[in-house]
């Protein structure tokens, strides 16, 4: 706004450079531009100010759909002054000459005009559109409705206006149509939460299977292998028992051979003794036979020197030669039984031929 300054009886005004002041006096127009700084009588002078920067006026209407259901748009309007000495004819910027504000309330009358207009052309569409659709497509479809509608007003164009741009921020049912439209989406949302979680569950209990059969393949492996370290266990311990066997025999031979040859070696000096000793016991035999042959010998030829010596000895010397013999071995004679006739005169030469040796003795 314009920056008014009491000098007396005169006024010093300053503008903005965002801001067209126009100055009448005497209802001739005095001077026109942007950003004037000027001095004035105020009894003798007009002065309205038009800004011509960029304004923003927010949106905010309600419109039926064409089934019948109230929505809200939200947005921002951006216009602009294009000719200000035409929008001040059509509109009063005239400035309080002691406050510097305006008299009137031109920007809150340019903010209704275009929120007008803007809902007018936001309206006409919605009201041609179901509300699935206004709701998909309504920002984009609504912004360009009220462009293409504002962008064809010639009023607009008549007061030196022009807009610079319209966004529509948002499009919004009623919380109960919002509820109804939200449920089969949040239904659909939760069918497909529920079918994730029953696919998280299916997959994790199709996980747990594949571990269970994974624990039972290496269960199963591992029995597999167990079995084959059993089997081959086995057959170690038979080959480590075929050859301690084998070794075994090889011992057994060894020894069985050892003891043949020792068997051998004794048998063949037992039989070197039995040889020794037989020979010796032959040698021995031998000599005893020739000593008892050379004794019988002598003995015969002993006798046989006694039997020639009493061959020509009569009967009965050698009766009592035989008797004395026998006496002289046994040490006492009892008694002696001669027969009648048998032994008589066998007596008496016995004892005759005694005396007679005794006699010759």
């Amino acid at each position: 706004m314009a920056e008014i300054t009491r000098l007396g009886f005169a006024r010093h005004l300053r503008s903005d450079a965002s801001a067209y002041v126009l100055q009448w006096r005497r209802a001739r127009l005095a001077r026109e531009g942007r950003g004037l700084s000027f001095l004035f009588l105020p009894h003798a002078a007009s002065v309205a100010e038009i800004p011509v920067d960029d304004r923003e006026m927010p949106l905010v209407f309600h419109g039926r759909s064409l089934d019948f259901q109230d929505v809200a748009v939200q947005g921002v309007l951006t216009y602009r002054v294009t000719d200000p000495k035409v929008l001040a004819t059509r509109v009063d910027f005239t400035l309080d000459l002691e406050s510097g504000g305006y008299r009137r309330e031109p920007l809150e009358k340019l903010a209704l005009l275009f929120a007008q207009l803007a809902e007018q052309h936001a309206a006409g569409w919605v009201s041609r559109t179901p509300i699935r659709e206004v709701l998909a497509d309504g920002p984009e479809a609504i912004r360009a409705a009220i462009a293409q509608g504002l962008a064809a007003d010639k009023t607009l164009r008549a007061m030196g206006l022009a807009v610079v741009s319209i966004r529509v921020s948002s499009v919004k049912p009623t919380p109960d149509l919002a509820k109804a439209l939200e449920a089969p989406t949040r239904e659909s949302i939760q069918q497909s939460a529920d079918e994730a979680a029953f696919a998280r569950r299916a997959l994790a209990v199709e996980k747990e299977r594949a571990i269970q059969e994974n624990e039972l393949k290496n269960r199963i492996e591992l029995a597999r292998r167990q079995e084959d370290l059993i089997l081959q266990q086995g057959k170690n311990a038979r080959s480590q028992a075929a050859e301690e066997a084998e070794a075994r025999r090889i011992a057994a031979e060894a020894e069985a051979a050892r003891g043949r040859v020792e068997a051998e070696a004794s048998a063949h000096q037992v039989r070197a003794a039995g040889d020794a000793e037989a020979y010796r016991t032959r040698v021995q035999g031998e000599a005893d036979a020739a000593a008892l042959d050379l004794a019988e010998r002598v003995r015969v030829e002993a006798e046989r020197g006694r039997m020639e010596a009493v061959r020509d000895v009569p009967p009965a010397v050698l009766l009592g030669l035989a008797a004395q013999a026998v006496a002289g071995k046994l040490e006492r004679i009892e008694r002696v039984n001669l027969g009648d006739g048998s032994l008589g005169p066998t007596l008496e030469r016995l004892l005759d031929a005694g005396a007679k040796k005794l006699g010759g003795g």
